[in-house]
């Protein structure tokens, strides 16, 4: 099988992750076999016979036994220890989320390593079983399905890119750590533009960084040497248009903390269902989306209206939704025609 973790490559192993002990020994078992226990979720079955098979019909080496499961449960394992990583770095909201996107990894990579084995078993290598009477159309056919399985795989391998951003992005204002985060970055934003703006005035008055309170002498004549060759414009700590960012990102922060007053607000006093001809609007303050839910399927016009105007569908919800904002109130409005 080739290899299957070069998206770890830029990844840097948690400690311990490359020793870490196996949660049941390796067994030689079928693929209907129930899941075992993995130390951060669960190992899915390989099936140890069809490898050895797809082996044998590529090679003319012996099949280490156990390899295929060994394999597979190193990447379990890996992907595991980056799934620690993040929950080190995200709020226990994205938890849950984090170790369902594990367990689908870990399933939808045994059956794929399981159908490529089967697949790699069907059909010999010609240099296994010589030229004659080789079953070229049967060849053809594997090749053929050997492109569709990394086509696959890539679906798979996207997985743990989806695990590196959960997190990453704007609060979730559902989270119930939300409240907390927003005042940690506006603490953090606020300390960064104190700071930049006691450097300049220490700057201004002594043309050196040496001796601000905090900073080494190194890390001033580093600082001295940045701020000489800078433009002129930005010959300064911490030059205006730095300050206009931090300052613009803190107005940003101040706004979501007030969204979030006004969602927890409207949390505590539910919005009646808005009803309309075939249709009702919904605003879910629990979920923070505003919700159209049609009594029938609506036609395509109102389908592309709603698209063009950021809704989604949602299956689980049975609604058309984005976020529940002043401006979706105005997308809904525009796209439902109630203008």
């Amino acid at each position: 099988m080739r290899e299957q973790m070069s998206l770890f490559d830029d990844i840097a192993a948690a400690p311990g992750a490359d020793n870490k002990p196996v949660a049941q020994p390796i067994t030689e078992q079928p693929a209907e076999a129930s899941p075992q226990k993995a130390a951060g979720g669960f190992y899915y079955p390989i099936d140890e016979n069809t490898a050895r098979r797809a082996h044998d019909m590529m090679s003319m080496s012996d099949y280490e036994a156990g390899s295929a499961t060994a394999e597979y449960r190193a990447a379990v394992d890996k992907a595991s220890a980056l799934v620690e990583r993040r929950k080190a770095a995200t709020s226990p909201y994205y938890h849950n989320k984090l170790d369902t996107l594990l367990d689908r990894y870990a399933r939808r990579l045994a059956q794929w390593t399981n159908d490529y084995n089967r697949n790699g078993a069907s059909c010999p290598s010609v240099l296994v079983c010589g030229a004659g009477n080789f079953p070229v159309r049967k060849k053809a056919r594997q090749n053929a399905r050997e492109d569709s399985l990394w086509a696959e795989y890539k679906d798979i391998e996207a997985i743990l890119y989806k695990i590196k951003s959960v997190g990453t992005g704007p609060v979730d204002l559902t989270d119930p750590y939300a409240r907390e985060m927003l005042g940690d970055q506006l603490h953090r934003l606020q300390h960064q533009l104190d700071e930049g703006k006691a450097m300049n005035a220490w700057y201004r008055k002594h043309k050196t960084l040496r001796g601000f309170p905090g900073m080494s002498d190194e890390a001033a004549a580093r600082n001295d040497a940045a701020i000489a060759s800078a433009p002129a414009f930005a010959q300064r700590p911490m030059p205006d248009f730095e300050l206009a960012s931090l300052r613009g990102k803190i107005k940003r922060v101040q706004a979501r903390i007030e969204e979030l007053d006004r969602l927890q607000a409207q949390q505590s006093t539910p919005v009646p269902a808005e009803e309309h001809d075939g249709f009702q609007i919904v605003r879910n303050a629990e979920q923070n989306r505003l919700q159209i839910i049609f009594d029938g399927k609506p036609d395509e016009a109102t389908r592309s209206a709603l698209k063009s105007n950021g809704f989604r569908w949602s299956p689980r919800n049975n609604a058309w939704q984005r976020q529940l904002t002043d401006n979706a109130e105005r997308a809904a409005r525009r796209a439902l025609g109630l203008e």
